[in-house]
């Protein structure tokens, strides 16, 4: 089976990535080990992503906003506050911009960019499928299924997440540690409306995220507790956990009960050396990997995927091989700087909001309001929230190739 380009790995980037290419014209297959039935379970698990403004464009230049129109929750606010002190920091953006961006669950997008990729054209979705053998070789890359067939390609797309296996296999470094955190993901039910308002509510302890959903009166909470804390917190039980969360947030949004079973995961963060090798180019979690401080992980890996589209597209259309060297430089230049400065500045906030203590907390809460006051860096950090900031794609404003 031959195909313009082969993605392992079938989550929100790579089949986000696989609909791009297919909508310019070029052809992927797409492999992922994953059970569909497991992958587009119906329940809500909680999870949900905030889908910056310029990473909605990008989903509706290549077609996926009639399937998502109505469904996600648009951000009209952001409200940044250093615990429940006063001195938020608030972007809101005027009334002719539009959304900061728009709250998806995360479940919605999996069976949205599940059902597209069955019915394109140009891309072939295996699912399950596992990958057994993959040789990069001057001329091309085959690989090599557990069932027996053998797929060709110019150009091998690693979008396996962070441990991806494809990364390893290349031998390119990563630079990598843990936070003592972990995120405990909860879905909730409230008393009062969220009004379209996103909180991101720092404490020494970690930083506790309010991401408002469809209809009015649900969020989506992510808390960063100490790694010792979290399989405390879990074993409080629904109402117990409640109570805690509306401590949390000072009785913001009133009473709240549980919608969904809690989850956690540990912290950590990673940084490819490089993104690309031979025949071959990373994307989304097999590049980096940050802390979810800013909610940026997601849009940073459909940038990713909005760069190599455009850096593929174009090389097609001046007849070059699709995993021609240039070409990959090219894609690692584009993306090199922006994930650096985004990896590098969540890094930077989650250490400077950790500092313990009142004189750390006021110089946070004079930063903020500084912030606040001078309109030019207010729209600046606008604009990075928005994915706009920048040499970005094409596709990012609602443009194709």
């Amino acid at each position: 089976m031959q195909s313009d380009v082969i993605i392992l790995g079938g989550g929100l980037v790579g089949l986000t990535l696989a609909l791009a290419l297919d909508a310019h014209g070029l052809s992927a297959t797409v492999i992922d080990p994953a059970n569909p039935e497991t992958v587009l379970a119906p329940g809500f698990d909680g999870r949900a992503s905030a889908i910056a403004s310029a990473s909605w464009k990008m989903l509706q230049a290549i077609g996926l906003d009639e399937r998502l129109e109505g469904k996600g929750c648009p951000i009209a606010q952001i409200r940044v506050s250093d615990g429940l002190k006063p001195g938020a920091l608030d972007f809101e953006p005027a009334a002719d911009e539009g959304a900061l961006g728009i709250m998806f669950e995360n479940r919605l997008l999996r069976q949205t960019l599940h059902a597209a990729a069955v019915k394109a054209k140009r891309v072939e979705l295996l699912m399950p499928a596992r990958p057994v053998e993959t040789v990069r070789r001057d001329h091309g890359v085959t690989v090599r299924l557990a069932d027996g067939r053998e797929l060709t390609a110019p150009l091998l797309i690693a979008a396996e997440g962070r441990n991806s296996p494809t990364r390893e296999a290349a031998g390119i470094t990563v630079a990598r540690w843990q936070y003592e955190h972990s995120a405990i993901i909860a879905a909730v039910e409230h008393e009062k409306p969220h009004e379209n308002i996103a909180y991101e509510i720092f404490y020494p302890t970690g930083p506790f995220a309010i991401l408002p959903m469809l209809p009015g009166n649900r969020s989506a909470l992510v808390w960063s507790v100490a790694k010792e804390d979290a399989p405390g917190y879990l074993k409080l039980g629904p109402r117990g956990f409640a109570v805690e969360l509306e401590a949390k947030m000072g009785g913001l949004l009133g009473k709240l009960s549980l919608l969904a079973p809690l989850a956690t995961y540990p912290l950590g963060f990673h940084h490819a050396g490089r993104i690309t090798d031979q025949r071959l180019a990373l994307v989304g979690d097999a590049a980096h990997g940050i802390h979810p401080i800013a909610g940026q992980g997601l849009n940073l890996g459909l940038r990713d995927a909005a760069a190599l589209t455009e850096v593929l597209v174009e090389g097609a259309r001046l007849g070059l091989d699709l995993g021609d060297a240039q070409l990959l430089k090219r894609y690692e230049r584009w993306r090199s700087l922006d994930t650096f400065l985004v990896a590098a500045s969540t890094d930077g906030l989650a250490r400077l909001f950790g500092i313990p203590g009142d004189a750390a907390s006021a110089v946070r809460r004079f930063g903020l309001s500084a912030v606040q006051r001078i309109t030019p860096l207010k729209s600046f950090f606008m604009a990075e929230a928005r994915g706009e900031y920048g040499d970005k794609p094409k596709l990012l404003s609602g443009l194709t190739v």
